[in-house]
């Protein structure tokens, strides 16, 4: 090959859920932090609206990196590294989760040799390496090959995939101090009755009727409020303080949360900010984390979720392209404490090869 002024890094880009992003063996990129965010930059073509010089699909639910590595300790097979950039911004963030790339962690690993099959199916326990939060995750390997066909379908993505189900082992508290960080179910700030709550993703749900809206908008409408979204961001910052975050100013989260009446039969109907854009769905553990909010008592959701009976309970969170389906088992002395979350994903691998980034910002190991 000839030379290049250019640094090739093996690269996967994946599709996890309804967000995509390459996806790297931790190994192929730099282990200085501030060179690595510099590749991640780089590779992504932020900062930049269109992101036209990088992998990045000019919006936050396409400026996602996954990096990936052994395990280190007993008890787990891969540590997951998550990295959300924006469009815009020079910030590359690796505090939060996302539940949606995880769905890639496992089919990634197998693709790139990280991992050998087990059988017809294949679990593994990932450690999300940003908030110490475990998951099992199990993906359909029919002769030993990861499979991406199949007849399980999500909202968001179009058509049907194999399905990917993921258990998680401890979400509450993953980035705030704890499930109700405030120490209550409802709060009052800013002039707003509020659930703050992280049960994989710090929240601040508020009824939208609260607001003046319906709570069933488009994404195009909610996304052209600009006084809605300035309102919004004025409680996420006050929030953030109560939420012991402190100054969230720069941080994606917590992530704003609109909740109304369910239309179509679910339990509850939600309209998400990511912190500034409407999400066309809901995320992974946004859903977990509204879900939660509704089988605790005395939060803005009483009185407008439509709980099932039983447990586990399956609730189906309803979001502008459709609905998201967790299932919830509460301790059975106590219906405020979630003893586990599931749900099922689906991902798949779109391209593999290099990335190129320029020399100048990192010449190789």
């Amino acid at each position: 090959m000839s030379p290049s002024s250019q640094t090739a890094i093996p690269c996967f880009f994946m599709r996890g859920g309804t967000s995509r992003g390459p996806f790297f063996k931790a190994a192929d990129l730099p282990a200085d932090t501030a060179t690595r965010d510099r590749v991640l930059l780089a590779v992504m073509g932020s900062p930049d609206a269109r992101q036209i010089d990088g992998l990045g699909g000019a919006h936050p639910l396409t400026s996602k990196v996954g990096i990936v590595s052994p395990a280190a300790q007993d008890g787990i097979d891969l540590e997951f590294l998550f990295a959300q950039l924006q469009p815009g911004s020079d910030r590359v963030d690796t505090t939060p989760n996302c539940g949606n790339m995880l769905a890639a962690v496992v089919p990634f690993a197998l693709e790139s040799g990280l991992l050998a099959p087990q059988g017809d199916t294949s679990t593994f326990r990932v450690l999300t390496r940003n908030t110490g939060m475990a998951a099992d995750i199990t993906v359909h390997t029919p002769a030993g090959v990861v499979a991406c066909e199949g007849d399980a379908r999500i909202d968001g993505v179009p058509g049907t995939s194999a399905a990917i189900t993921i258990r998680f082992l401890d979400t509450a508290g993953s980035v705030a101090p704890g499930l109700l960080p405030t120490g209550r179910t409802l709060d009052h700030i800013d002039g707003l009755d509020v659930t703050c709550i992280d049960n994989g993703m710090p929240l601040v749900i508020v009824r939208a009727a609260d607001v003046g809206r319906r709570g069933d908008e488009s994404v195009a409408e909610l996304d052209a409020d600009t006084a809605l979204k300035a309102r919004l961001e004025r409680l996420r910052l006050a929030c953030g303080h109560a939420m012991g975050l402190g100054d969230v100013a720069h941080r994606n989260y917590p992530k704003m949360t609109l909740v109304s009446a369910p239309r179509a039969g679910g339990a509850i109907t939600t309209r998400s900010f990511i912190p500034h854009v409407c999400h066309d769905a809901i995320g992974v553990l946004a859903a977990v984390t509204v879900g939660t909010a509704c089988l605790l008592p005395g939060s803005v959701t009483a009185g407008i979720a439509r709980i099932p009976a039983g447990n586990p309970r399956t609730l189906a969170v309803e979001h502008p392209s459709g609905e998201f389906s967790v299932e919830l088992e509460s301790d059975p002395a106590d219906a405020g404490v979630i003893t586990r979350a599931a749900l099922l994903r689906t991902a798949r691998l779109l391209m593999r090869g290099e990335v190129m980034v320029p020399r100048s910002v990192w010449a190789g190991h």
